[in-house]
């Protein structure tokens, strides 16, 4: 079962799994220190800590899942199969621009779907990825709270409204652009 989960690892580092040192934010430190929050933590602080190191990383990488399952005492792959069951977790760094499409009803309703196509299209990588340039990653968000703003993006939390294919392409132009500056 540890040899199929370590084939399932290196199948998603080309693809969904980042492994890549220089986007590694995470020290040592930091994961002790999460740990020490848990000196006597067993699976019910799985979640908890995953969070934590998250939010410090900002992605959960293979090396930090394998260090959960050392200090819980509990297999990597299951480990792996928690992380992904839920969608909070992210297993590669956002990028520089983080770009969240919102899909709640409104949105839905005024074309978010040809937004989030567009956004693909333009960056050329699907919603939960990241560019190979590390500049622009997309996620998929149920509701901004920006309704009256439909369809609405948000990019590193500022805010885009009634967003269309021609909007959009001005809109990732400029952040490309803040790049040759």
């Amino acid at each position: 079962m540890q040899q199929f989960f370590f084939q399932r690892l290196k199948n998603l580092s080309n693809n969904k799994f980042s492994t890549n040192p220089e986007n590694k934010l995470f020290k040592m430190g930091d994961i002790k220190q999460i740990f020490n929050k848990y000196p006597e933590a067993g699976r019910d602080n799985l979640i908890p800590i995953l969070q934590d190191i998250q939010s410090v990383d900002g992605y959960l990488s293979k090396e930090s899942i394998i260090k959960v399952g050392a200090h819980l005492d509990i297999p990597s792959s299951k480990i792996f199969g928690v992380a992904t069951f839920y969608n909070q977790f992210r297993f590669q760094p956002n990028g520089k621009y983080h770009v969240q499409v919102c899909r709640g009803t409104a949105c839905h309703v005024l074309g978010s779907v040809t937004v989030l196509q567009e956004i693909e299209k333009q960056l050329k990588v699907k919603a939960g990825d990241t560019t190979r340039d590390g500049l622009f990653s997309i996620e998929v968000v149920a509701c901004i709270g920006a309704c009256g703003l439909a369809p609405v993006i948000a990019i590193n939390g500022e805010f885009y409204a009634k967003v269309s294919a021609a909007s959009l392409a001005e809109i990732i132009e400029s952040y490309k652009n803040k790049e040759d500056e």
